[in-house]
């Protein structure tokens, strides 16, 4: 096949020896299986900013830290440079995740490099050795579905021991090889310790993986895992070997009103007392 433009340089520095096809093509990137030596891996050809459909979304980046403070600065600014430097940061952010979450004992495509905008990576394969199925391409028995729920679990408490959540997690971004589920896509990954959205994104992951496998094996549908393992990780007794039961038991006490309003009453004299000492040093000066 026909090289593509990005995947150019790669050939001219010898690492990579060929491009044999092109596995797929995303809303974020495009996806070829390239020749490494005696390996075959991925190439992910991230699209430019201005070609693709998914937005930067503040509350995936919420927390993410930036360790250079000039490159800090720069990307509170709307300047051609702080819109680079924001584009970097947001590729990155998968090439960290993934390194991140490999040591971490999580199912993910292990990476090998990121040259120019391309990532490569393991090629995630059946048994077969072809290209591995996302689940959604798949038909599962019962059986199977309990299990590949229980991988993927039990992923998802890894990666937030990791201090992580996908943050996008679905049947169209997990892989089915002959061990089970891998899990992919990781641009959005979130700091779940800096992001205050990170306890609706970790729940919401976990109910799209009860939602596809719970068609399959219909007892799922009963369980609560996600609120399990955020209590787990708030309380700071989350561990990648934690044991769940699927359960929660929800609060059903009502909160008491007078109290709530006590406390913004109170907030509310302490304010005004604050501006009134402020007005009262102003007339002075």
């Amino acid at each position: 096949m026909k090289t593509p433009k990005r995947l150019q340089s790669l050939l001219d520095d010898g690492l990579i020896d060929s491009v044999l096809y092109q596995l797929m093509s995303g809303k974020e990137a495009q996806v070829y299986v390239v020749q490494c030596g005696d390996h075959v891996r991925c190439a992910k050809v991230f699209k430019e900013a201005s070609k693709r459909s998914f937005k930067q979304a503040v509350e995936y980046q919420e927390g993410r830290k930036v360790r250079n403070s000039r490159r800090a600065r720069a990307m509170g600014k709307k300047t051609r440079y702080g819109q680079k430097e924001h584009e970097d940061a947001w590729l990155n952010a998968e090439v960290d995740a993934l390194y991140r979450l490999a040591d971490a004992g999580v199912r993910v495509p292990r990476p090998s490099g990121f040259v120019d905008g391309v990532l490569l990576m393991e090629l995630i394969s059946d048994a077969d050795g072809k290209a591995a199925p996302r689940l959604d391409d798949v038909e599962l028995t019962r059986e199977q579905a309990l299990d590949f729920h229980q991988q993927v679990i039990a992923d998802v408490v890894r990666m937030l021991s990791a201090g992580l959540i996908h943050g996008d997690l679905s049947e169209f971004n997990v892989l089915l090889d002959d061990q089970g589920p891998v899990i992919i896509d990781l641009p959005q990954a979130v700091n779940a310790s800096g992001n205050n959205n990170a306890e609706r994104m970790l729940e919401r992951d976990v109910d799209n993986m009860r939602r596809y496998f719970g068609k399959y094996a219909p007892e799922l549908m009963n369980t609560d895992y996600g609120k399990e393992i955020w209590e787990l990780y708030e309380s700071g007794r989350l561990h990648p070997a934690s044991k769940l039961t699927g359960c929660f038991i929800h609060d059903t006490h009502s909160a008491d009103l007078g109290e709530i309003m006590e406390v913004i009453d109170a907030a509310k004299e302490e304010e005004r007392d604050r501006l009134d000492r402020q007005q009262a040093n102003e007339e002075e000066d």
